[in-house]
């Protein structure tokens, strides 16, 4: 278990970067091949592991230089069964892929982190299906079953914390916080919403959210949005109550575009890094516990940027 399993330092008051689009990031502006959207396939070559230090880094860097902490995130979105499995990856090399995507960011960890910058090493769950689509929804005991082997592989690594990003349906969430109730391991539960201000699923995103904490006795450190505008947020906030303090985290898309135009798209979106950072703004004085901010597909350095400098003062 890592250095802050037992105390994470983003339950204070303190803020929190994340990084940007990883993958898109990669696709869009390195020109790399990602198959089935996959980062951790970096893993396996020295150049693609210096490629993930290296894209990390000016994040990591800006968080050290402004004294705010950083959620480092492990390349391990796509890395659950279904998805490997289309690789042709077994449950064996699975295993060690999701311990590696880990360990290979230790050094990265250990090299930033102090007391006035924390650096908190976050496993990452994706969804067995899609991140757009509730197409392979689970009942909570069968995600639980389903995601424990990746829980498994995170509880024998250094990892602080896991976070399960982009869920599509509130029962895939409960499942996962339910396996790292098991393993003993601090979660967080992202969402994303489609331009309803709905998951996926259909279900409301205070629905969603009470569901959880309902059926989890309250187990996630506290939950995040993910992969979604801004603007596709704000109807959601129209309900008022306790559920809304529960939202510590966003990452937004630059785009302001649905899930199934981003899907479509052959040129990379990437909005407007000021105006992305004006709608965070907006968004603190209505999310009062909002402190970590990273963002999503589309985005980058100079988002995450404009961000910090949106929001730092207040």
């Amino acid at each position: 278990m890592g250095k802050y399993s037992s105390n994470l330092p983003q339950l204070e008051d303190k803020l929190f970067l994340a990084d940007g689009g990883l993958e898109t990031d990669l696709i869009f502006h390195s020109g790399m091949d990602l198959p089935q959207f996959a980062s951790f396939v970096l893993l396996e070559s020295p150049e693609g592991l210096e490629t993930l230090i290296n894209y990390f880094t000016p994040y990591a860097d800006l968080a050290q230089a402004q004294g705010v902490g950083f959620l480092l995130d492990s390349p391990t979105w796509r890395s659950n069964p279904d998805w490997a499995q289309l690789m042709g990856y077994s449950t064996e090399e699975l295993d060690q892929i999701n311990q590696d995507a880990v360990q290979q960011l230790v050094c990265l960890r250990d090299a930033y982190d102090s007391p006035a910058s924390p650096f908190v090493l976050n496993g990452v769950f994706g969804p067995r299906g899609d991140g757009y689509i509730a197409d392979k929804v689970m009942t909570s005991e069968e995600a639980q079953a389903y995601h424990s082997p990746q829980m498994a592989s995170f509880a024998k690594t250094d990892v602080d914390m896991v976070s399960a990003i982009t869920m599509t349906h509130a029962e895939e969430a409960v499942g996962i916080t339910q396996a790292a109730q098991a393993a003993g391991l601090p979660v967080a539960i992202s969402f994303t919403v489609e331009t309803d201000s709905r998951l996926p699923s259909g279900q409301p995103l205070k629905d969603a959210i009470e569901q959880v904490d309902s059926e989890t006795d309250s187990g996630p450190a506290y939950f995040m949005l993910n992969c979604a505008h801004p603007t596709h947020f704000d109807r959601s906030f129209d309900h008022k109550g306790n559920w809304l303090g529960r939202i510590q985290g966003l990452r937004a898309n630059a785009s302001a575009m649905s899930h199934a135009e981003l899907d479509e798209a052959e040129e990379l979106d990437d909005g407007n890094p000021v105006e992305l950072g004006g709608q965070y703004r907006e968004l603190m004085a209505i999310l009062p516990n909002l402190n970590v901010l990273g963002g999503c597909c589309g985005t980058d350095k100079r988002h995450i940027e404009a961000i910090l400098n949106a929001c730092r003062d207040i």
